[in-house]
């Protein structure tokens, strides 16, 4: 499908016109400010730390929430849409990490006064750091952090001779574990985000960067897939897909995709995030699933792409951006800090499943228990790399994801090189998504 290019400043043009909704929410008619927080969608976690904050302001402000669409890109263009037309009523937005520098370059975001930032960046896991600052400086506050792990299931783990838990694995010895085993490795190969996350995974652990100047204009963004670490990702990749180690659902297997063939006959090795725990406890529950499945079931640090060398995990979450014309900022900062508080990220990881960013949140007993495999979380998260930080993301995504699909096409000697031409022809404007 052909489409035009959907980068920030041809929306700032198109859209200035767009009249601020929902504007009427910055009072409540009883001297009490009401602050709209813009979330993404959950299970309700976020609407009950916005309860929870409103009763410790005492007065000062009551916080509300206003659910965005649940798919990530539609949830931007909302934001994008909005901020461009300086729409007053945004106090607060949950913001997936890749689009921040987005609406920071532009000054959508309210500066974080210097003892907020110092506040907020304390005890606070080094990917979610990395993710919500631009050009030095934190410009979003870390809220909940996620990151991908290697689920495996223990069995075939033993019967391939390998022991994750203790030592250190690499993608080739999962490709040849499944190999010998008859079985599956659970990857997300589908032309979606999740490839994206898959390949600069793959690129960071192998020692390089999808952007090498990443906050540069888009005419001089210069490209690292080229390059021995791009062909190191490109090979894992196209092997998978050309050999069918991911099974034959590869080319549309999204994050749900793979916990079904995980938890399947011929499952076996898994990269995927920690919402799997709580969804296959809930299927064990359910009785839709054995327990001796989930009896089965281990867990580790991502898989390395060179033996030796440190991996770098993916790393996602939500991060906290006030708007910067909202009416009330200074009272938006003190909501925040209230809502990233160690209390509430433990709160929301033990009910919602979203890991937190403050490393004091980990030491609470409730998130132990909800999660046994917390302390390897914590480790993946200070390992972990955040996707390329540039105003042109969606240009540089979706370039990904046009030139690295299907998977058994990806080829270490050609998809690098022409990925590199398309995505710079298309920040040119040589070329359309």
């Amino acid at each position: 499908m052909v489409r035009r290019r959907t980068k920030l400043s041809a929306l700032l043009t198109a859209l200035v016109v767009v009249a601020p909704l929902g504007a009427c929410a910055s009072g409540s008619g009883s001297g009490e400010p009401t602050l709209m927080w813009y979330t993404n969608p959950d299970n309700g976690g976020q609407a009950e730390i916005a309860n929870r904050c409103t009763q410790q302001a005492n007065g000062a402000y009551r916080l509300e929430v206003s659910v965005l669409p649940r798919d990530a890109a539609s949830q931007r263009e909302q934001l994008a849409r909005r901020l461009a037309a300086k729409d007053s009523s945004i106090d607060l937005m949950s913001l997936d990490p890749p689009f921040i520098p987005e609406l920071s370059e532009p000054g959508f975001l309210a500066p974080i006064p210097a003892d907020v930032a110092t506040k907020v960046s304390q005890n606070i896991v080094k990917g979610a750091l990395a993710g919500a600052t631009w050009k030095g400086k934190l410009v979003a506050v870390p809220f909940w952090a996620n990151t991908q792990l290697l689920w495996y299931r223990k069995s075939v783990a033993q019967a391939a001779g390998l022991d994750p838990a203790t030592s250190p694995v690499t993608w080739q010895q999962l490709m040849d574990a499944v190999k010998k085993t008859d079985k599956f490795l659970a990857v997300q190969g589908a032309k979606a985000e999740s490839l994206t996350v898959w390949i600069n995974a793959l690129v960071e652990s192998a020692g390089g960067h999808i952007l090498e100047n990443p906050e540069a204009p888009a005419e001089q963004l210069k490209l690292g897939l080229d390059t021995p670490a791009g062909r190191a990702a490109a090979n894992i990749i196209g092997t998978i897909g050309r050999e069918n180690l991911g099974g034959p659902a590869l080319p549309t297997a999204d994050e749900n995709a793979s916990l079904t063939i995980f938890q399947g006959d011929r499952g076996s090795f898994m990269v995927n995030w920690p919402f799997v725990w709580s969804a296959m406890n809930a299927s064990v529950q359910a009785g839709s699933l054995s327990k001796s499945v989930l009896d089965d079931v281990g867990w580790a640090l991502y898989p390395q792409v060179n033996a030796g060398e440190q991996t770098r995990p993916p790393y996602g979450g939500i991060n906290l951006g006030v708007g910067a014309f909202s009416h009330h900022t200074d009272l938006a900062f003190q909501a925040a800090e209230c809502i990233v508080s160690p209390a509430n990220q433990s709160y929301y990881f033990e009910t919602n499943g979203n890991p937190p960013a403050n490393t004091l949140a980990y030491d609470d007993p409730a998130v132990t228990k909800a999660f046994p495999m917390a302390n390897v979380i914590e480790q993946s998260l200070e390992q972990a790399a955040p996707r390329p930080q540039t105003p042109y993301y969606n240009e540089v995504s979706s370039g990904l994801q046009e030139t690295w699909h299907p998977p058994s096409s990806v080829n270490p000697d050609t998809t690098p090189q022409t990925s590199t031409v398309f995505i710079t022809d298309v920040l040119h404007g040589n070329a359309l998504l």
